[in-house]
């Protein structure tokens, strides 16, 4: 079982940054390949971000590139999405996952509980 806490959220202006943090519970977090997603309103949630077990690579979405970068410490049990340039299209609730080995990371085992981002123009 892993419990995922997500941070950082807010509110911040078009061309602003925001960094999210992802807090997991447990001792076998570097098992786990994690992933950021996120939800619009009225809209499916869908895939940002994900990094291997050990951070050696990581896949972004082609909106995110350039503009947002995920990393992880595996010693604190954390990981974390940059998000830089933001657009009021970036608005919405982003969610940190878990998927363990042999698990695509699209299909997490769990979730945090989402943390929201507001983009003004």
């Amino acid at each position: 079982q892993v419990q995922l806490v997500e941070s950082g959220g807010g509110l911040v202006q078009a061309g602003g940054s925001l960094r999210l943090s992802c807090a997991a519970s447990g001792r076998t977090f570097s098992t786990y390949t994690m992933g950021w997603f996120r939800q619009a309103p009225g809209k499916e949630r869908e895939p940002i971000a994900a990094i291997n077990l050990s951070g050696s690579t990581t896949y972004s979405a082609d909106f995110v590139k350039g503009r947002f970068n995920i990393s992880r410490d595996n010693a604190k049990n954390t990981v974390a999405l940059q998000m830089n340039s933001l657009k009021p299209e970036d608005t919405a609730v982003y969610y940190c996952a878990a998927a363990r080995a042999g698990i695509s990371w699209r299909r997490p085992d769990y979730w945090g509980q989402g943390t929201q981002v507001t983009v003004s123009s």
